[in-house]
């Protein structure tokens, strides 16, 4: 029998990634992951200094190319231009992690619709304008790898989430439309779903003693979810170790959902 490739299915040398939310939490986790496995990453945010710093970050610890982009996703020249640069330094686009979001919480009767729609822009509207402007690129290529941040929100539910977990649940339906969509090019679409990190949009809440309840209540771990650990599923999604995994949804929970 032939040697089977092993851990080498996991090296992304030679691969360029976008991460859209790259300047910090998750999102600056996975482009560290990434680039820690070979890959050349771009990294988006709406504040142009956190992205630059970020990236210096990424380019010092890893060798690797590392840009900072300031964009919104949720505008569609933004995302045309961060395509652009994307291949204009890279000269592809192997993977794209659309990991932009944002969460409002509160009872449905204490919340604006503005407030809702919000959520939604981000959530969702960010994630299809920034596949629509990448995807035609890994058609030419023959190859890419869509990863979609969902949330255990986007399967389960959770009272005072409603703008939330309807945002992450249409993200989980878009990853399955487009895996369907996008089997014959080349392309696979995959979403990772987290559960509680302790992320930057987390911190608020995380002293809170009915969200320590719930931790301890609702994740079978009963602690945090810590940055380093979204990097396992991000690296496996984004390299050739995934190739037969199209639609799929990676729990990345403590447990949560097991219940």
């Amino acid at each position: 029998m032939s040697p089977l490739p092993g851990i080498q299915q996991f090296d992304l040398t030679g691969r360029s990634a976008v991460i859209t939310g790259g300047s910090k939490g998750l999102g600056l986790a996975m482009a560290a992951g990434l680039a820690s496995a070979g890959a050349d990453v771009l990294l988006t945010s709406r504040k142009r200094d956190e992205v630059e710093a970020a990236a210096a970050e990424v380019r010092e610890q890893f060798g690797k190319q590392a840009i900072g982009l300031q964009a919104d996703v949720c505008d569609p020249d933004d995302c045309e231009e961060v395509v652009a640069k994307a291949m204009a330094s890279f000269g592809k686009i192997d993977i794209l992690i659309n990991n932009a979001g944002i969460n409002i919480r509160g009872p449905i009767d204490e919340l604006s619709y503005e407030s809702f729609r919000e959520v939604q822009r981000v959530n969702v509207d960010g994630v299809w304008l920034m596949t629509r402007a990448v995807v035609r690129h890994m058609k030419e290529a023959g190859y890419g790898r869509i990863i979609n941040m969902a949330s255990t929100l986007g399967v389960v539910g959770l009272a005072n989430r409603t703008p939330y977990a309807t945002s992450k649940g249409a993200v989980v339906q878009m990853t399955r439309a487009l895996a369907l969509e996008l089997a014959s090019t080349g392309i696979t679409c995959n979403a990772i779903c987290p559960g509680p990190f302790l992320t930057p949009m987390n911190v608020p809440i995380a002293d809170d003693e009915q969200t320590k309840k719930f931790i301890v209540g609702a994740v079978a771990l009963e602690r945090w979810g810590q940055m380093e650990e979204i990097q396992g599923a991000a690296i496996l999604l984004a390299s050739n170790a995934s190739s037969y995994m199209t639609g799929s949804l990676l729990t990345v929970d403590g447990g949560w959902t097991a219940r």
